[in-house]
This record gives structure tokens, sequence and C-alpha cells, in this order.
């Protein structure tokens, strides 16, 4: 469970990402996937432009609402689902992450603070949580 500390920390360091083309952070982030994990691209589609703008879209509305997360698990939770039906598996919830980071901290440069990180480690952990445990909970074809 974050802190309303972290909640805040989140959403102001959000705010500069809001303001960077949707496309540039998306090139970063899953640039940044691909190539730690270049056997994943695969799942993706050939353009992604429309993925990168639904990315940064996703995030926005979550940390907008980060006071009521709980009010977004039925969406996290159909997130999860859609995402398990692309083929994405519990252990590359922890490539998404460290790319996340990755991006996060690029982009923030000084402002990337440890209490920073500790905020959108928590944020991601509880997220990537609620989403495996929906798609464990699909039943198998």
């Amino acid at each position: 469970m974050m802190t309303s500390d972290q909640i805040l920390l989140i959403k102001k360091s959000w705010k500069v990402f809001r303001s960077i083309d949707p496309l540039v952070i998306g090139d970063v982030f899953y640039g940044k996937l691909f190539h730690d994990h270049p056997d994943l691209r695969r799942m993706f589609p050939k353009d992604m432009n429309d993925l990168y703008r639904k990315f940064m879209d996703m995030m926005s509305s979550l940390i907008g609402r980060l006071d009521h997360l709980q009010e977004k698990y039925e969406d996290i939770k159909a997130m999860g689902n859609r995402h398990a039906h692309y083929g994405v598996r519990k252990e590359h919830y922890e490539a998404v992450g460290v790319a996340l980071l990755w991006t996060l901290e690029r982009g923030l440069g000084h402002d990337w603070t440890d209490e920073v990180l500790h905020a959108w480690q928590a944020l991601y952990v509880e997220i990537s949580t609620m989403m495996i445990e929906a798609s464990t909970s699909l039943p198998s074809n």
C-alpha cells in the first residue's frame, strides 16, 4: 500500500512526463524493454505509435486516481486479463517494471531520488500484483 507522500511524489513526477510527446516516451520505454528482452518484440504490433499513446493514457488515468486506486481495480483487472490473452506471463512483469523505472529515471534526471524510486516501485508492485492475480484467475484453454 502506498503512502500519501508516495502518491504525491508519483503525481508530481508524472507531470513532467505528461508534457512530453507520448511517442518519445513510448519509444524510450519500449526500446529499453525490447533491448533487454528482444524475444518480447514479437508480442507487439509492427507500428507502435497507437500503443505508445495508449500506454501514456493508461498511466495518466491510473496516476490521476492514485488516491482511490481501488476504484480502478476492475479496470486494472481487465487490463491484466487482456495482457494474459496477448501472451503476457507473470515473469514478464519484472522486465516491464525495470523498463518503466529506467524510463522514469532518464526522464526525471536530477529529480529522480531514492524516495521517488521507492514510490514508483510501490505503485508498480501494487498494479502488477493486481494484474497478475487477475490473469492467473483466468480459466486455462
